[in-house]
């Protein structure tokens, strides 16, 4: 050991005596080093491959392909089609391969098509692309199919109105990212999979919103009404939520609805909350809570405790839930309560009202 102010100076002593015991500092640290990097190397293997990689480590040891088939639940032609690709040098040779054709058709419009498209788009500037194909082949007596004369509009960004259609395309594009409540395997426990929606009273003139959650599976619920169905009042309404359920959500699914968006979206970001959408215009995505909307509807709002007020409808409100999760008997739970029901019981309810 060093004392402070010591300085490590090269000991060529010290070496031999190391090479005699066997280690040899050179060839040792260079065989350290390339192991490090086969390690640091293969740290991008997808999920799949290493999977695979398991097959080749369990088959080494038994030498029975019909045992190491049997453990791992896979047939012998998948597992002889991976061993004929697999390179125990080069461990990416268990990766999928793009199954892309290698060579692709190029779209095949000559300059002089593109020219004569282009002056008849702006010509008929709000025709669709059925129309101008057809104008196009009777003016140059010429066919043209629709998917070219769109190709050309496309490229040339000529549109009636195009700031109007690049914020469509975006929308579009941002709707195929969203992980859809289909794509989820739904588990049954309490706090898996937590479902929102929004409720919209029309009262004399005067609207309202009710935000409305239920546990998928306990079907314990919670709701409370705001002024505006906005993304701030979502995120706050997700917060009460989370205290009353001790942050315990796995999933959350809601409907496409801008109020679920910006802050609301950010507060699921923050949280690590796994979020899955509704499918468009499809109700029966979120059959649990549409039956919970209209019990609320049913039960308790037209039963004349509307109030446009949400201090005072939230206090009603929460009386009303108390009774729904912890008295009222569910058909769909063998007529238990929710509360009885739910696997650990935590109230449904805000500590106070007068938010």
């Amino acid at each position: 050991m060093l004392n402070q102010g010591e300085t490590m100076y090269y000991n060529r002593a010290f070496i031999n005596k190391l090479s005699k015991s066997g280690y040899h500092l050179n060839s040792d640290l260079i065989k350290l080093y390339h192991m490090a990097s086969i390690f640091t190397k293969y740290d991008a293997l997808s999920k799949s491959a290493k999977i695979r990689l398991k097959w080749f480590d369990y088959y080494r040891k038994c030498q029975n392909v019909a045992k190491t088939c049997r453990y791992f639940g896979i047939s012998r032609k998948t597992f002889y089609k991976w061993k004929a690709k697999y390179d125990p040098k080069n461990l990416f040779s268990l990766e999928d391969k793009s199954k892309a054709p290698i060579n692709r058709r190029k779209p095949e419009i000559m300059p002089y098509q593109e020219e004569r498209i282009m002056k008849l788009r702006k010509k008929y500037l709000r025709y669709s692309k059925i129309k101008l194909a057809k104008i196009y082949q009777n003016e140059y007596k010429e066919y043209i199919s629709s998917w070219k004369v769109q190709q050309i509009i496309r490229k040339y960004k000529i549109y009636y109105h195009p700031q109007k259609t690049a914020k469509i395309t975006k929308k579009r594009l941002n709707a195929i990212k969203k992980k859809r409540i289909t794509e989820l395997t739904k588990k049954p426990r309490s706090k898996f999979l937590l479902c929102l929606d929004t409720i919209e009273i029309c009262y004399q003139q005067v609207k309202r919103y009710i935000f409305t959650a239920i546990d998928y599976y306990s079907k314990v619920a919670f709701a409370r009404m705001y002024k505006n169905a906005n993304s701030y009042n979502a995120a706050d309404f997700l917060n009460r939520l989370l205290y009353l359920v001790d942050s315990e959500i796995e999933n959350i699914q809601t409907d496409n609805g801008s109020e679920f968006e910006k802050y609301f979206n950010l507060g699921c970001q923050k949280l690590n909350l796994k979020r899955y959408y509704n499918r468009p215009r499809t109700p029966k995505d979120n059959p649990v809570n549409e039956r919970f909307n209209k019990t609320l509807e049913d039960e308790f709002i037209k039963l004349g405790n509307f109030n446009s007020k949400p201090q005072i409808f939230n206090q009603q409100l929460t009386s009303w839930l108390i009774e729904y999760n912890f008295k009222r008997p569910h058909e769909t739970l063998n007529y238990q309560t929710p509360m009885e029901f739910a696997s650990k019981v935590s109230p449904m309810y805000p500590s106070s009202t007068n938010n």
